[in-house]
């Protein structure tokens, strides 16, 4: 509550300082850090097609900004001021706003007045939306009347663009999700990580990524029992040292922490690896077999399954994952397979480890699946040159 509160004390100085009212503004607000990075391949595109243009971007939640306060992305990154009609009239008449795109499902009413009341063109990316949501209920009027003045709403998926029609909104377009084209890109880079190597050592690889406490038990508990000569990388969630000292102590095989490691570590002989700084996941996904994504073993929320995906590497997660319409596809296309407990975990890993063919076939599916979503960003940057929403 201390960083959402006193983030936003600085908001309009740090914009007078950035902007004049001559500059030309693109304005993309995200939530948090998942919908930031389903925004970063459309802002890639818009300032290689756009180059005149300022962007903007805005969050919401402190998650999401703390870590990308100094992305290299943007011009100038804040915290949204609160949604009040003070705030919206403020912030819209003091920025030459040229467009505003919203990610995923933000509503904000205060601010869509303003901007609509003003002409500027606004946008819905990747949305998703669901029958149970507020703006499909009879008490949610106000808010639908909202979410329905966004000029356009792009979908990830069909069942979303049929949920807006239905409910009389004429503007919606099935554009898929953008997170495909980011998380792809991902192959062309350097995904070297110091010490890996090493630590592999020829040998089959696991990496477990952004696990929480249900999916670490069950990790823990197969590795301190398997048999096969395998490699594991637990890369959580949560990389406070008092966590990541729970963990190690629970583990009965040789294992060593990442931040410790030097050119004099004995890593080859290290069973486990444990990951205790951030930034590193999506690289570590090149070296496994095949992975396991937290989140959703328990109800905190799956994490991303699509940065494993794009390593043709088959995925395993937990049970609970309706709200996630991405673990949903890739599991009907052959590249995911979801466990309820821990017996189940053990099963899924033995099975990978014991028949290398499934693996690959499972891997194959899934990265195939990946590259089937792709284009959700041109699809986007086509509407904006199209419907001449912005000029070059």
């Amino acid at each position: 509550m201390k960083l959402f509160i006193n983030g936003r004390k600085f908001v309009w100085k740090h914009l007078n300082k950035t902007f004049t009212i001559q500059d030309k503004i693109i304005w993309i607000h995200a939530a948090s850090l998942g919908e930031y990075e389903q925004a970063v391949p459309v802002i890639e595109a818009l300032k290689r097609d756009f180059p005149t243009y300022k962007i903007l971007i805005s969050f919401f939640s402190p998650s999401g900004y703390e870590i990308k306060k100094n992305n290299l992305l943007a011009d100038c990154t804040i915290y949204l001021p609160l949604d009040t009609k003070k705030n919206a009239k403020r912030f819209v008449a003091s920025l030459n706003i040229q467009l505003a795109i919203f990610v995923k499902y933000e509503v904000w009413p205060n601010y869509l007045k303003e901007l609509h009341s003003r002409g500027i063109p606004k946008m819905i990316i990747s949305g998703v939306f669901r029958e149970n949501q507020i703006y499909f209920k009879p008490y949610g009027k106000f808010l639908q009347q909202a979410l329905f003045s966004f000029d356009y709403i792009f979908t990830q998926e069909e069942s979303s663009k049929n949920l807006l029609l239905a409910n009389g909104y004429k503007n919606a377009i099935l554009g898929g999700d953008t997170r495909y084209d980011r998380v792809y890109k991902q192959r062309t880079h350097n995904n070297n990580v110091p010490f890996i190597d090493e630590f592999i050592d020829g040998k089959i690889c696991i990496v477990c990524g952004s696990t929480w406490p249900e999916d670490e038990k069950a990790i823990i508990d197969y590795i301190n029992q398997t048999k096969h000569d395998v490699k594991l990388i637990i890369a959580p969630h949560v990389v406070k040292e008092n966590h990541i000292n729970m963990i190690y102590k629970q583990l009965q095989v040789p294992t060593q922490k990442y931040s410790q490691l030097t050119t004099s570590s004995n890593v080859k002989n290290t069973q486990v690896l444990l990951i205790d700084s951030i930034g590193l996941l999506s690289k570590l996904y090149s070296y496994a077999a095949f992975a396991y994504v937290g989140g959703a073993m328990g109800n905190t929320g799956l994490h991303n399954i699509l940065e494993p995906a794009t390593f043709g590497i088959p995925i395993i997660i937990g049970v609970n994952h309706k709200k996630f319409p991405e673990a949903i596809a890739m599991k009907q296309a052959g590249g995911l397979i979801e466990v309820a407990n821990d017996y189940e975990l053990k099963l899924a890993f033995n099975n990978f480890l014991t028949t290398p063919q499934t693996c690959f076939n499972m891997g194959n599916n899934a990265i195939q699946f990946v590259m089937s979503q792709l284009n959700a960003t041109q699809k986007i940057i086509h509407l904006i040159d199209e419907k001449k929403l912005i000029s070059v």
